[in-house]
């Protein structure tokens, strides 16, 4: 099994930034892959970013691409989410997620989730 926590959220204002950490625990070669998923209130989970555990390829969603950056410490196997120029469409719950296995923008593929942590983007 694999555990995942997140932590980071919090209330911003728009323009400025924000860094979500997940850390990862337990079964870590059971992962392939990591990703950040958010949903907002009434929305469908939306792809974020994720980044392959052991290789340095990363994949972003079109509307953070620029904006935002994936990360791993892999001292603290910590995947850091890197949120800048925030905007008040980005206010949603942010999720950690893993897998085994390909790369893929399909929360239905993941199967170890976090609990999620609130992000808000207000005046």
């Amino acid at each position: 099994q694999v555990q995942l926590v997140e932590s980071g959220g919090g209330l911003v204002q728009p323009g400025n930034s924000l860094r979500l950490s997940c850390a990862a625990s337990g079964r870590l070669l059971n992962i392939a892959v990591v990703a950040w998923f958010r949903q907002a209130p009434g929305k469908e989970r939306e792809f974020v970013a994720a980044l392959r555990w052991a290789e340095t390829f990363t994949l972003y969603g079109d509307s953070v691409k620029g904006r935002f950056t994936i990360s791993r410490d892999s001292a603290k196997d910590v995947v850091y989410l890197q949120m800048n120029s925030l905007k008040p469409d980005d206010t949603a719950v942010y999720y950690c997620a893993a897998r085994g296995s390909l790369t893929t923008i399909y929360a239905y593929n993941y199967n170890y989730w976090g609990q999620g942590t609130q992000v808000t983007v207000s005046l």
